[in-house]
């Protein structure tokens, strides 16, 4: 290899990516939808108030109707005595959304409910009227035991326990942590490679593609070599990428600072009301001046709040974040190289398809290993998996969170590693056949056949 002419691919290939409308296009748009998905639910929840529903209710069971209180999302009003069906054909001269219709108490002192309206209610409306019968003949079968004060026993031993989670590190400190924070981060790690690893690899083939059908790259051949071409593209793209994470980084914090500056009062007065609101404000001026460590050690030990602040802060976010550019730079090699021979191969994307199959499958299982972790990040198969190289770069980051040995690290690494440079002198072989071949169809035989070839 050529270390010069690989430099001049590389320039050519940055050069030409990071001018392109489509990458200014993504570089601006990513960070402004990121943005909106992280305040345009709470904008919409916080100033979108649904009509409350009307709703005619038949209480033929004579138990659940004062179970049925008004409240913010339905209106309820009795009907009991009138006919069901005669009263579904009235129900938008009544001004009502909704006909409810209760059954009679059955043998085994439960009601069936039905619902008729002319458009469909909604999940959250059937779950609040499930609940609300389901407490009213919870509370029949309770008075019909015909015991006295049973209702006020059976309320007194219901219980509400919460579990607190502790970690104990290596010098044996206890540590308060929350596994569903864990998850949450796994999760998005997770995606990110999986992500990312398939777009910009996908990217190094569709240019491949592209040289090779424009014939471009007989040109490009003739001055460089094939190997010196590949190396040259996948790294070129890689810098693009990296490029890229940069600007959406930056850009995406410039607009969630503009956006939390503008959009947080409004908010959290939404949010909050001004009761909570100056509860809020309180507690901001009484720990104003104190570092987070203080802040967080004088909470209660029951807080949820303390119990997130303290597992984020017991996340390695070096580790993490290191990692994560580690395990996405080797990813992608390994997986670029694989896609730029799969494009030297063919000669438009419709046909590359039956060849990019086998490739992206070891990446689905990664994922799919890497939902497992988020649950069970001890089991044997996560463990396999974030240490077999097909599949480590996206298993190895779900894991990172819940705390990894640093040797586990090291290895997967390292077998990542090894594998990236068997695959890309493989690649390197097939990439130099498959480039100048046209007008034929390849095939798994071809590719191997190119493979043995010296």
């Amino acid at each position: 290899m050529n270390l010069r002419t690989i430099g001049l691919v590389i320039g050519r290939e940055y050069n030409t990516r990071v001018k392109k409308k489509s990458f200014i296009i993504l570089t601006f748009v990513v960070p402004i939808l990121f943005a909106a998905l992280c305040f345009l639910p709470t904008i919409i929840m916080m100033n979108t108030k649904e009509k409350a529903k009307e709703v005619a209710v038949i209480d033929q069971s004579g138990i659940v109707l004062p179970f049925l209180e008004n409240e913010e999302a339905a209106n309820y009003y009795d009907y009991t005595g009138r006919e069901p069906d005669s009263l579904k054909a009235q129900l938008s001269d009544l001004g009502k959304d909704l006909l409810v219709v209760i059954s009679p108490i059955d043998s085994v002192s439960s009601v069936s409910v039905q619902t008729f309206s002319k458009k469909p209610a909604g999940v959250d409306f059937a779950a609040n009227l499930s609940g609300k019968v389901s407490n009213a003949v919870e509370d029949y079968r309770i008075r019909s035991y015909n015991i006295d004060g049973l209702d006020e026993i059976m309320s007194s031993v219901k219980a509400d326990i919460k579990v607190q989670e502790f970690t104990i590190g290596e010098d044996g400190r206890e540590t308060i942590s929350e596994s569903g924070i864990y998850m949450i981060i796994s999760m998005i790690l997770g995606m990110l490679i999986y992500i990312f690893v398939v777009m910009f690899s996908g990217t190094v083939m569709s240019s491949v593609i592209e040289e090779k059908s424009s014939r471009v790259v007989e040109v490009l051949i003739s001055s460089v070599k094939s190997i010196d071409l590949m190396f040259g593209k996948i790294i070129g793209v890689a810098l693009v990428a990296l490029t890229q994470f940069a600007l959406w980084i930056l850009l995406t914090a410039v607009i969630l600072g503009v956006g939390g500056a503008a959009f947080g009062p409004k908010l959290l007065e939404s949010a909050q009301g001004a009761a909570g609101q100056e509860q809020i404000m309180e507690m901001a001026s009484s720990t104003a001046g104190f570092d987070m460590e203080k802040m967080v050690s004088s909470m209660d030990d029951s807080s949820e709040l303390k119990t997130i602040l303290v597992t984020l802060g017991n996340i390695p976010w070096g580790q993490l974040i290191i990692s994560f550019f580690i395990y996405f730079i080797l990813g992608y090699l390994l997986y670029a190289s694989l896609f730029a021979a799969v494009g030297s191969a063919v000669e438009n994307e419709a046909d590359a398809g039956q060849l990019q199959i086998p490739i992206t499958i070891p990446l689905l299982i990664g994922f799919f290993i890497a939902l497992m972790a988020m649950r069970n990040p001890y089991s044997q198969v996560v463990w396999w998996g974030s240490m077999i190289p097909f599949t480590s770069p996206i298993v190895m980051l779900a894991r990172i969170p819940y705390g990894v040995p640093t040797w586990e690290l090291i290895l997967s690494i390292a077998l990542l590693l090894i594998t990236f440079i068997v695959l890309a002198w493989a690649s390197s072989k097939i990439y130099r056949a498959g480039i100048l071949i046209f007008g034929k169809k390849s095939t798994w035989a071809d590719l191997w056949k190119w493979l043995k070839q010296k």
